[in-house]
């Protein structure tokens, strides 16, 4: 971007303009959709940039992506049963919604 320039000189006309950067140091990054899919990125380079008092992150590294499927085992249910006193199909739809054991129960009880 800005040729001939050394990396010292760059930081400090960074600075005067007021951006700063960061680098952070992390295994893995993931990143979780709306949708519930994850974008999992391995061995990250992450820089932290601030830049007129908004923090920006800048990611990159080896990108896979996953479905967030949560399965539900027999004791999930039987537990959710138990504690709501609910049928084994209203456990089960309930934790299929939640994707989670005690968010279940308290939406059941």
């Amino acid at each position: 971007m800005f040729g001939g320039v050394n990396p010292k000189q760059m930081q400090g006309m960074m600075k005067k303009m007021g951006i700063s950067q960061e680098e952070i140091s992390a295994e893995k990054v993931i990143i979780e959709k709306k949708d519930g899919n994850l974008t999992i990125i391995e061995n990250p380079t992450i820089m932290k940039i601030k830049m007129q008092g908004e923090i920006s992150f800048q990611i990159s590294g080896e990108i896979s992506e996953k479905s967030k499927e949560v399965e539900i085992s027999p004791e999930d249910i039987k537990t959710v049963m138990e504690k709501t006193n609910c049928s084994e199909k209203k456990a089960k739809e309930t934790l299929e919604k939640t994707k989670d054991l005690a968010e279940a129960i308290l939406e059941l009880s």
